[in-house]
């Protein structure tokens, strides 16, 4: 996950004031005027904004109340300065201005993922809120019965842990609902929070901060919902096909406890969220499909480290030409969990100074799906310094789906021909066996496809006033049975607040994003195969070492918002629409395979 802008002014907010008046004329504005005024305001929000990750970081890195507190009111002074801005954005709406000039002003009135009242002591409120359950998500524990020394308690690295690895039923669902008991506590302070953002999203024009949310996509909000809708509809059946096999399979493991042709219980499919169901390919390969290798045990045997799992990452961008990661990177990145404080684990990548101070934010596993994480984050960096050259409104990436996208393209390539490459692999496996490595990944990216979207169709009917806080937590199983086709293995009540066991939610972090970056990589990945001048199935290609795949690439990375997202999207794959098609090429064999395998089967829940 890329870390968000969430500035802090060093200045008062007094002097953003001032800043605007004097460019406040008593006639209509001109062009020139506008464009005056962008300067101000670029040259101003980066001084803010590189002071605000700073603050951001110390608070992430180091989770005390008096972090907590710097970084609220830090976040609270940068949100009301952009708010400002946004708001004398508008008295230039309806002049002739130059492209860049008007598309500077589109995005300064977007920017905000949240929008705080002008109140002084809601505007306080927000902000504070915001950390505050962003804090309790990052200590949280679970503490199993009888437990009462908090270095024996479960963080959820721990329970994602056993979800990954145990299969025993009574312990999943144990840590299952332990992890659910840190998020209660927020149900009362996200009520607020939802009040007061809305309030802000209005003061800039907004109905709602869903709306503010989906106007930041080049296109009105009801059309890109409209065109969420579109590419699930493209790949709908694949992830039905899918979610049949995986429950027939799941219930000659536990019989009765998983329905024949109903959703599957969450608790028994690999992750605490069922968003990615790849820990449990033991109970689903198919015969005779072992890939022949193991990553996670590659990497044990071969005694790579937390660094050295960052350092294979960064060879990958250097072999497409990208300079090397600056030496601040490694002594100022969190790369594992320090023992004598609380942090927020959770992966993030971070660009503190809006040019080259960059740095990843994980609590590293040494296992192949970290490997793939690892490749993700760096992916964020290596965009960040691409487009650092671009005015400050533009250091963004065509929307935020890019910005997910362009690491896990990277992760794609991480093919037996690869693993050969480094050394990991005497010779690429059988191809033969391909079934169970597009199996392995179709659980982690295909699965993953409704959990990306309904969390943000949640907070969007959330914020809409279409679900009450009396109903939070229904309508969140609802969608999740609508989507994902999967359920709550116990009863949940209004006394719970489930959605706020997932970080997005108490750090307010869009999500829509990566249901759009799981259809996009796929797009930039049969592209840059092509370009790289692969012909083999694009579940083999691998661009690793491809300088001309490597200058197509940082060639879009380098536009950053400059330009709206299909000129992007063009630049790299020549079509101006994001596509699910290369996705259900690339598992078009597995999909073959999978109907074979559900023939007489229900499908559907």
């Amino acid at each position: 996950m890329r870390k968000v802008r969430l500035a802090v002014l060093a200045l008062a907010l007094a002097a953003a004031g001032a800043v605007l008046l004097s460019c406040a004329p008593a006639t209509r504005p001109t062009p020139a005027q506008a464009k005056a005024f962008l300067d101000q305001a670029e040259a101003h929000l980066l001084d803010l904004a590189n002071e605000s990750s700073q603050a951001s970081w110390v608070q992430a890195t180091y989770i005390t109340p008096d972090t907590e507190a710097l970084a609220a009111k830090a976040s609270e002074r940068f949100i009301q300065a952009t708010m400002e801005y946004a708001k004398q954005a508008a008295r230039f709406d309806g002049l002739d201005l130059p492209p860049d000039v008007a598309r500077k002003l589109r995005l300064l009135k977007v920017s905000l993922s949240l929008a705080a009242p002008a109140d002084p002591k809601e505007s306080a409120e927000l902000t504070q809120l915001n950390t505050r359950m962003e804090g309790v998500y990052g200590k949280g524990r679970y503490c199993p019965a009888g437990v009462t020394d908090l270095a024996k308690c479960l963080s959820i690295e721990d329970v994602t842990r056993m979800h990954s690895t145990s299969r025993d039923p009574k312990q999943l669902l144990e840590v299952w609902r332990g992890w659910r008991t840190i998020s209660p506590p927020m149900r009362g302070d996200y009520r607020r929070f939802v009040e007061l953002a809305n309030k802000g999203a209005r003061e800039l024009g907004f109905p709602d901060t869903g709306a503010l949310w989906r106007s930041k996509y080049d296109l009105p909000p009801e059309e890109f919902a409209r065109e969420v809708n579109r590419l699930w509809t493209q790949v709908k059946p694949l992830y039905e096909s899918l979610h049949a096999y995986v429950r027939w399979k799941l219930k000659a493991k536990y019989g009765d406890a998983v329905p024949a042709g109903g959703p599957i219980p969450a608790h028994l499919l690999g992750n605490p969220w069922a968003q990615s169901w790849d820990n449990i390919y033991d109970l689903l390969a198919p015969r005779d499909a072992d890939p022949g290798f193991d990553l996670t045990q590659i990497l044990k045997s071969r005694r790579v480290d937390e660094k050295q799992m960052v350092r294979y990452g960064e060879q990958f961008f250097t072999s497409l030409g990208f300079a090397p990661l600056p030496p601040t990177f490694w002594t100022r990145s969190q790369f594992t969990r320090p023992r004598d404080r609380e942090v927020v684990c959770h992966a993030s990548a971070w660009d503190v100074d809006n040019v080259d101070d960059l740095r990843i934010k994980m609590c590293i596993e040494i296992t192949g799906e970290e490997f793939s994480v690892v490749h993700h984050e760096l992916g964020h960096n290596f965009y960040q310094r691409a487009y650092n050259q671009q005015p400050f409104l533009f250091r963004e990436s065509a929307h935020d789906g890019f910005h997910e996208a362009v690491g896990d393209t990277i992760a794609l390539s991480i093919t037996p021909e690869y693993l050969v490459q480094l050394g990991f692999l005497a010779k690429p496996t059988d191809p033969a066996k391909d079934t169970g490595l597009l199996l392995r990944r179709a659980l982690e990216k295909v699965a993953f496809l409704p959990f990306g979207l309904l969390i943000d169709q949640w907070r969007w009917q959330v914020f809409a006033g279409e679900v009450a806080p009396e109903r939070y937590n229904q309508a969140w199983w609802e969608l999740v049975r609508k989507y994902q086709g999967v359920a709550p293995p116990v009863e949940r009540t209004e006394n719970d607040f489930d959605p706020g066991a997932k970080y997005h939610v108490p750090a307010n972090v869009p999500y829509t994003r990566y249901f759009l970056a799981h259809i996009l990589q796929f797009q930039f990945h049969k592209a840059l195969a092509r370009k790289a001048g692969c012909q083999a199935p694009l579940h083999r290609c691998s661009i690793y070492g491809s300088r001309e795949a490597g200058r197509a690439l940082e060639a879009m990375l380098a536009m950053g918002a400059s330009k709206p997202w299909p000129d992007a999207l063009e630049a790299l794959t020549g079509s101006r629409q994001m596509d699910a098609g290369p996705m259900l090429e690339y598992f078009a064999p597995l999909r073959a395979w999978l109907e074979q395998q559900n023939e007489g089967k229900p499908v559907g829940w």
